[in-house]
């Protein structure tokens, strides 16, 4: 794994990954016929971590702007603590090899899934709909973290996590729960009553706890 960070697919040599291994060369290969294979399950790997990552984040809590900060904390988590294995899953050199970029989209689609089911849930949308806003959920976290990652210094993790979580939060919350009630009419002279679920989504509600006013 390290080899193919610092390296990439191209420049990775197999004589330098079984040094590395403390093995020699052709018992490595009597666990990868070549060198892609190695890549693809090491790929393999990192994509699940990510999936993991994202899928626990959004099981964390049933609060939706607490569910937010959480999943852009966990792209967040990603970058930084996987030793910079996130490259082979965010800037491979090997992506346009289709055995590559197939996981590579599979990565992507599975976390944008999972958001797209809490957010046709809770606010009403249809499959396509939902999926078209999870895909730029997703995008939108993962680039913010790279660039974080890639200015490391510049912002502090939490400020840049709370950042980019509002800005998402403020635009997703713009869609009404689909728990939300209209005002039920009240007799006359009385105020109408609020039907709405407890804790239901508007664009007003306060941000994820820790996001700078």
């Amino acid at each position: 794994m390290e080899v193919f960070v610092a390296r990439g697919y191209h420049a990775a040599a197999m004589d330098e990954i079984a040094e590395r291994a403390g093995v020699s060369k052709p018992v490595l290969y009597q666990h990868f016929p070549g060198k892609q294979e190695l890549y693809l399950a090491l790929l393999d790997e990192s994509v699940e971590a990510l999936i993991e990552t994202v899928r626990t984040a959004l099981r964390s809590t049933n609060d939706n702007g607490q569910r937010v900060s959480a999943t852009f904390q966990a792209y967040f988590d990603f970058v930084a603590s996987q030793g910079g294995t996130f490259r082979l899953v965010f800037e491979s050199d090997f992506a346009n090899e289709p055995a590559v970029r197939q996981r590579l989209d599979l990565a992507d689609r599975k976390c944008a899934d999972m958001i797209s089911h809490v957010i046709k849930s809770d606010a009403g949308l249809g499959d396509e709909e939902a999926l078209l806003l999870s895909m730029g959920l997703v995008g939108m976290a993962q680039v913010s973290a790279r660039y974080w990652i890639d200015t490391l210094g510049t912002i502090p993790r939490d400020t840049a996590e709370q950042l980019v979580a509002r800005l998402a939060w403020r635009g997703i919350s713009g869609w009404p729960r689909t728990s939300d009630t209209p005002l039920a009419e009240a007799p006359d002279g009385e105020a109408p009553v609020d039907e709405a679920s407890p804790g239901a989504v508007t664009a007003g509600d306060a941000p994820p706890a820790g996001a700078p006013d």
